[in-house]
C-alpha cells in the first residue's frame, strides 16, 4: 500500500489537533540541505579546505536564494568539523517509524564517525528559526533513541544534534551543540499521546487539503471556453 513519509523533526506534537489542522506540522520547503550534509563528510574524510567547498556551491547551486542560505551556514559548519580527524566515517542506512499503517518517519541519519574509540552520531537541524525545543525536542530524542537500539552498531553512539538556528530574524545563525543525553526523554503514555494528536492533524490537514485542491480544480474547470485548454489544468 502507498505510505506517506514525514520528516522526523515536523512531529512539532504541543499544539493540539487544531494547530496541526491548520500546519500539518510539516515544513514545507525547496531548499535541500544534501550539500551540507556531503560538505561536512568531505571535510571529515578528505579535509576539503572550505573555500572549495564554497567554490562548488556557487558553482552547482543556480538559485541565489538556496546557495545563500548554504553559503551562510558553510562557515560555521566548517569551523566545526576542521579539527576532528576521525578514525572513520560510516554511512548509515535508512529505516521506518511507522506511526500508523501507512504513516510513517523515515529516518535517516546521515552519517556516523569514530573518534579514539567514541562513535559519534551527528543529526544536522539547519533550520534558521524555530528549532525543536521542549516537549518537540523530548519527542523527537525518544522517537530516534528507539530506533537507534535496533542497532547494536549504533546503541553506543553518542547522539548530537547540531542546531544552526539563530536566537531571531537579525541576528546571525550560532552553532549549539546538543548532547541529547541531556534530554529528557517522554514516558510511553505521552509518546503515544503525542503522536496521536499529530496523526489525527495531519489525517485533517490531508482532507482539507484535498478537499481545496478538488475545489479550485473545479473552479478552473468551470471557467473553461476551448476545449483544447483542458490539458491545462490537468
Amino acid at each position: 500500500p502507498n505510505c506517506k513519509e514525514l520528516h522526523p523533526e515536523s512531529l512539532s506534537l504541543y499544539g493540539g489537533a487544531t494547530f496541526a489542522e491548520n500546519h500539518a506540522y510539516i515544513r514545507v520547503t525547496n531548499l535541500n540541505y544534501n550539500a551540507l550534509i556531503d560538505s561536512a563528510r568531505d571535510l571529515l574524510l578528505l579535509g576539503v579546505p572550505e573555500e572549495q567547498i564554497a567554490d562548488g556551491i556557487r558553482r552547482k547551486e543556480k538559485r541565489e536564494n538556496v546557495r545563500s542560505v548554504l553559503l551562510e551556514v558553510l562557515p560555521i559548519l566548517c569551523r566545526y568539523f576542521k579539527d576532528i580527524s576521525p578514525d572513520f566515517v560510516h554511512e548509515v542506512s535508512h529505516r521506518f517509524y511507522s506511526i500508523d499503517r501507512d504513516l510513517k518517519i523515515p529516518f535517516k541519519p546521515t552519517f556516523i564517525y569514530g573518534v579514539g574509540g567514541q562513535i559519534y552520531f551527528p543529526w544536522f537541524s539547519f533550520w534558521r528559526s524555530n528549532p525543536l525545543d521542549n516537549e518537540q525536542l523530548s519527542l523527537f530524542v525518544t522517537l530516534v533513541d528507539e530506533m537507534l537500539l535496533q542497532d547494536p552498531d549504533l546503541e553506543l553512539a553518542k547522539f548530537e544534534i547540531l542546531d544552526f538556528s539563530a536566537k531571531n530574524a537579525k541576528t546571525h545563525r550560532v552553532l549549539r551543540v546538543i548532547d541529547t543525553q541531556d534530554i529528557p526523554r517522554l514516558e510511553i503514555e505521552k509518546k503515544l499521546y503525542m503522536l496521536s494528536t499529530f496523526k489525527e492533524g495531519f489525517r485533517r490537514a490531508e482532507a482539507s487539503l484535498a478537499k481545496s485542491t478538488s475545489s479550485r480544480k473545479s473552479e478552473k474547470e468551470d471557467s473553461i471556453i476551448d476545449i483544447h485548454q483542458i490539458t491545462l489544468w490537468d
